[in-house]
């Protein structure tokens, strides 16, 4: 039978019957669960042809009611007509027990109104026997709104504000009879603080509101309980604190002629990120990540690098579940190729004003040359004439070209 290990109810029996209580037993189950309903003869006669019988005792509400009958094989799980309606479907009985006197049935799903005192009788034996058991069916909070019309319906959730860090939830719950309690619970089941905001009666309903703020990724449900029909429901919300990690944080530790080491930390990201150090050319390096800490489901994370090249350099955060990507970049000047770009460029700057000004001096020099020559060849030319008879003014121009070629000489 499942539910309920046969092997202990010889041994239930026997204590039953030490105790004096065989004729008196008191069963105490929590509501939904099974029970068996103890009876069995002490004579140990085989009940298989025999007639039982097990009814439920009248009470002030209700009269009384045929649980199961079994009678040498008829029985009410096998088409016999006659059981209450409240017990169909949900009783049987130990079928292969019954020749050593054991009648004893199993009540299935029990409900509250289950609870009573139950007679297990045999009609058949000389003298007849009666056993007498009382049942008692403890009511546990469950959603009743389908049985009882009193019952609060599940309550409304909202998000009413909600950051990267933080959100602000609403319950609410609407014509609820008699007043509910609301309280707002993470997924472990711990209550939350929470502020009942408004709450007002109307004709005998209750409408109250209770908010909360959540600073974690989790469900978070707001329960409404009812203590005195024992109802119990409930709403849920999925909440992300995605905590999308803010642009990393970059500095140099330390910096020589030939490399530069780089530090990208990220503080309170949720959840955990990816650190990637990448070049200009988007080229991932080689990289170390120093010890990472958790905090409050915040992650803090150091990488460092090492580079050797002038460069843009980018630390990329990635955090894939919540499909987020950041980065930071900074500017490294490795100083060594910079001062030997520096010297070839001077060197062939000098070199290049050397031979402008070579050339230039070159180009006085021929100037100044070609004019000598034709002052000579004037002055040359001036002496001809004189010799050819020409006048005092061919003279003069003569003396003249002379004194100019002295002045030029002596410069």
């Amino acid at each position: 039978m499942s539910g309920l290990s046969f092997q202990k109810l010889p041994l239930l029996l026997c204590l039953l019957a030490l105790s004096g209580l065989t004729h008196g037993v008191k069963v105490v189950v929590k509501e939904g669960s099974d029970v068996m309903l103890p009876c069995s003869l002490s004579t140990k006669e085989n009940m298989e042809s025999k007639l039982f019988d097990w009814k439920k005792v009248a009470q002030k509400d209700a009269g009384e009611k045929e649980v199961f009958l079994y009678d040498a094989g008829s029985h009410y799980n096998n088409g016999r007509g006659g059981q209450s309606e409240q017990f169909k479907g949900r009783i049987s009985h130990f079928q292969d027990e019954l020749k050593h006197a054991n009648a004893s049935i199993i009540i299935r799903n029990t409900k509250i109104s289950d609870s009573g005192n139950y007679t297990c009788y045999f009609p058949r034996l000389r003298p007849p026997q009666t056993f007498y058991i009382e049942l008692i069916v403890e009511q546990v909070f469950k959603d009743r709104s389908g049985e009882n019309p009193a019952a609060s319906p599940e309550p409304y959730i909202r998000t009413l504000n909600a950051t990267a860090d933080w959100a602000l939830l609403q319950c609410e719950v609407r014509r609820a009879t008699p007043k509910p309690k609301l309280e707002w619970k993470d997924s472990a089941g711990n209550t939350l603080p929470a502020e009942e905001r408004h709450t007002s009666e109307r004709g005998g309903s209750y409408y109250i509101t209770l908010i909360t703020t959540v600073t974690e990724t989790d469900n978070y449900s707001c329960v409404v309980t009812q203590e005195e029909v024992s109802h119990q429901t409930h709403a849920e919300t999925f909440v992300l604190i995605s905590a999308a990690s803010p642009e990393p944080y970059i500095r140099t530790l330390k910096a020589t002629a030939d490399w530069a080491l780089l530090q990208c930390e990220v503080r309170r990201s949720t959840p955990k990120p990816k650190l990637e150090w990448k070049d200009s050319a988007g080229n991932t390096l080689p990289a170390e990540e120093r010890p990472t800490s958790e905090r409050g489901g915040s992650y803090y994370i150091t990488l460092i690098t090492t580079v050797t090249e002038t460069d843009n350099y980018s630390c990329v955060v990635t955090q894939e579940e919540v499909s987020h990507q950041t980065h930071a970049e900074t500017f490294v000047l490795i100083s060594g190729e910079v001062g030997e770009d520096s010297s070839s460029k001077v060197a062939f700057g000098w070199l290049f004003g050397g031979f402008v000004l070579g050339a230039l001096t070159l180009a006085i020099v021929q100037a100044l040359l070609t004019v000598t020559k034709i002052l000579t060849i004037r002055c040359n030319k001036g002496s001809r004439q004189q010799g050819n008879g020409l006048g005092d003014q061919e003279n003069g121009s003569c003396e003249n070209c002379r004194e100019l070629l002295r002045s030029q000489n002596g410069r």
